[in-house]
């Protein structure tokens, strides 16, 4: 009975073990979930809810009839202890629709007081009940997650927060009075037409610096985002490669290599946006 009850709850937070009789593994730091993954769900997702499973019932027939091969689909019932994202309060105790793979064994996992993250929206007519906004967001609740659910949300609702990235526009470049020396504007294009620049300036024998600039007006005080904040999410996860030909159109030849050299300097000082999550 014991050792049944130590692979239930290996199943539930780790995958299934080759067998119960095998030693537990050395306990390890939980790694620190890729920001764009979670920023992915928090941005979709109108509640973002922390719970605790209170029943799963498995969903046969027809209703589970366009489930994905080696996936069970579950109707669930969690009770609420916290609303981390929401404009409106959520019953007590939400109910939703779960598609969940077999574990490693083959066997179906086992939800039951598990504590999680549930990343959804509402159900218009139908309170209590929440839609995933991806299949696989219900999340298996741990410390790093819930910091970084709950940072994303509040930087969403800043008065600062920066707008969203739809592509890159004009850019020029303004040579300096000494060779080398020159100062390159990438003019960003936003959903809802906010300004967004990039500056990058350059000095003989200096790193270049960059900057962005989230109004008219570059203050030479401002710098780089942040690594694995909304505004480095916003510019990581959205811009090109390569400046669009058209960005430099009316450039000369030598201002539009330097330009896009400039631009590339910032993707790369940016680094890339990672996704480990394939439901992110």
């Amino acid at each position: 009975m014991a050792c049944k009850a130590i692979c239930s709850v290996a199943l539930l937070l780790a995958g299934a073990l080759p067998a119960c009789a095998q030693p537990a593994p050395p306990a390890r730091v939980a790694a620190a979930p890729a920001y764009a993954d979670v920023a992915d769900l928090v941005i979709a997702s109108d509640l973002v809810i922390d719970a605790v499973i209170a029943s799963t019932v498995r969903i046969k027939g027809a209703e589970a009839a366009n489930a994905p091969p080696g996936v069970t689909r579950y109707y669930v019932e969690a009770d609420v202890t916290a609303l981390i994202r929401g404009t409106s309060a959520v019953a007590p105790r939400v109910g939703y629709v779960l598609d969940a793979p077999l574990g490693a064994d083959g066997r179906q996992p086992k939800f039951k007081k598990a504590h999680v993250l549930l990343f959804a929206r509402a159900v218009a007519g139908s309170p209590g009940q929440v839609q995933l906004v991806t299949p696989d967001a219900q999340r298996g609740w741990t410390p790093e997650l819930d910091a970084v659910t709950r940072r994303i949300a509040g930087e969403l609702v800043a008065g600062d927060a920066p707008p969203v990235v739809t592509g890159v526009g004009n850019a020029f470049h303004v040579p300096g009075s000494l060779p080398g020396e020159g100062e390159t504007q990438v003019f960003l294009t936003t959903r809802d037409n906010r300004p967004v620049s990039l500056s990058i300036l350059r000095r003989p024998g200096e790193q270049p610096r960059w900057a962005v600039a989230l109004s008219e007006i570059v203050d030479d005080a401002a710098g780089p985002p942040p690594r694995d904040s909304l505004l480095w999410y916003r510019l990581a996860c959205a811009l090109p490669p390569a400046l669009p030909a058209r960005s430099t159109q009316a450039l000369g030849l030598e201002d539009a290599r330097i330009a896009q050299d400039d631009y590339r300097f910032v993707i790369d000082q940016l680094g890339p946006c990672r996704r480990d999550h394939a439901g992110g």
